[in-house]
Parts: structure tokens; C-alpha cells; sequence
């Protein structure tokens, strides 16, 4: 369903982007939070600089506690193309690898990394990504004046 308020070539869907270095903890929790949250009403990627072979077991852990599964995820390369097709891109330390276009909205999360981290440390960095998405998605969903 198209919104007829929005501007020529741009989607009435807001499209989030998220990146780190691994996509293997931070980003993944990251998107699955928005995709649990926000359902269709945003277009959600993730993707790292350097992507890992799988998954970090403990946030995939972590998310099963909130009943969230990402079992099937796996990381997957940053492209110009992602983007390119995204409104808003929120990286989460892969410093200067993220390509940078005119007209997107660029967001650095410090975040602490859950790589190689057990399930006791990853917990408190799922809770504060989940707050900082919740953030975002009322931010994205917001009526615009």
C-alpha cells in the first residue's frame, strides 16, 4: 500500500540498515528486534564489513529468551547497494568501512561487542539495543508535520 502524502520515488516504508563488523551479534540483534517490533512497517536489513561464518550462538541465545528466533540468520557482506537502499543506516563499531551517500541518516550505536562473550554478558547488550530500537522505531513511525 503506497501512502500518498510521500514525495515522488520515495516509499512511505522507512528502510533501517544496521552494521557491524561481524554481523554476527550486535546488528543481528539489532534487526531482529525492528522486524519483531515494527512487523511490515519497516523494510529492515543488517549486514558487516567483515561478516563472520555464523551467528554469535549467545545472542542467538539471548533473542530465544525474548522470543525472538534467529536461528536460520546468517551474516551477510556489507554492499553500497544496502546502502544505497536504506533511509536510515545505524552502525556499530565498523568505523570508516561503512560507504557514505548524500540524503541517509547515519546513527553510530556504542554498543559493546558480544563476540566471544557468554550469555550473562550479551544479555545487558540485548536490553540496551532493544531500548535504542524501540527509540527508533517511534522515531520512524511518527506522524511527520
Amino acid at each position: 500500500m503506497s501512502d500518498p502524502s510521500a514525495a515522488p520515488g520515495q516509499s512511505a516504508r522507512p528502510s533501517v540498515l544496521f552494521v557491524c563488523v561481524h554481523n554476527a551479534g550486535r546488528s543481528q540483534m539489532a534487526a531482529a528486534y525492528l522486524s519483531h517490533l515494527a512487523g511490515d512497517a519497516v523494510e529492515v536489513r543488517s549486514a558487516g564489513s567483515e561478516p563472520a561464518d555464523h551467528v554469535n550462538p549467545a545472542v542467538v541465545e539471548a533473542l530465544r529468551e525474548e522470543g525472538i528466533d534467529i536461528s536460520a540468520e546468517t551474516p551477510k557482506i556489507l554492499t553500497a547497494d544496502a546502502v544505497r537502499a536504506s533511509d536510515v543506516v545505524i552502525t556499530m563499531g565498523c568505523g570508516d568501512t561503512c560507504p557514505v551517500f548524500p540524503g541517509k541518516r547515519y546513527l553510530d550505536w556504542k554498543l559493546d561487542d558480544p563476540a566471544g562473550q557468554g550469555l550473562d554478558a550479551v544479555r545487558p547488550i540485548r536490553d540496551e539495543i532493544r531500548t535504542r530500537v524501540k527509540t527508533l522505531l517511534t522515531e520512524l513511525t511518527a506522524p511527520r508535520a
